[in-house]
């Protein structure tokens, strides 16, 4: 399987504005991304991330909107499915916002006859404002553990 939420949430950017100086809610950029993965709506996603976006999971490093929209976001929207995640900690301030915690995902079989799995991690997502205050998805950072078979 790809490297699940390779795999996720996420995560990417959310085009959400915000006044000059003003706090973002970070759960709302994190929910509007959540629903773009479940929605498997990648161009949304790619809209969301900045244009020098780092992912990073495992041996992956990938930067850049480009290889992150086609190593990540195109290369496992279609294998992962109902984005969950529980969040452990969060902050923001005028120009940063990040969310960290616990993700889940139901993982589609492999192939005709394999079965069906079940995927959780950690993750974080740091989202900055762009010059054009709208936020952008800067960095995400997945740790999942193996997949496990669903019954």
């Amino acid at each position: 399987m790809k490297s699940l939420f390779c795999s996720l949430l996420v995560a990417v950017t959310l085009s959400s504005c915000s006044k000059a100086g003003e706090a973002v809610n970070v759960q709302t950029l994190d929910q509007d991304f959540i629903n773009a993965w479940n929605s498997r709506d990648s161009g949304k996603i790619t809209g969301m991330m900045a244009d020098d976006v780092a992912f990073v999971q495992g041996n992956a490093h990938w930067k850049g909107k480009d290889e992150v929209g086609q190593k990540w976001v195109s290369a496992t929207i279609a294998t992962i499915s109902n984005l969950k995640t529980s969040v452990s900690s969060s902050g923001t301030d005028a120009n940063t916002a990040y969310e960290a915690g616990t993700f889940s995902v139901d993982v589609q079989p492999a192939g005709p006859g394999q079965p069906a799995g079940f995927g959780e991690g950690n993750y974080i997502f740091l989202w900055k404002k762009a010059t054009d205050n709208t936020w952008k998805l800067s960095y995400a950072q997945l740790e999942d553990l193996p997949v496990q078979r669903r019954n």
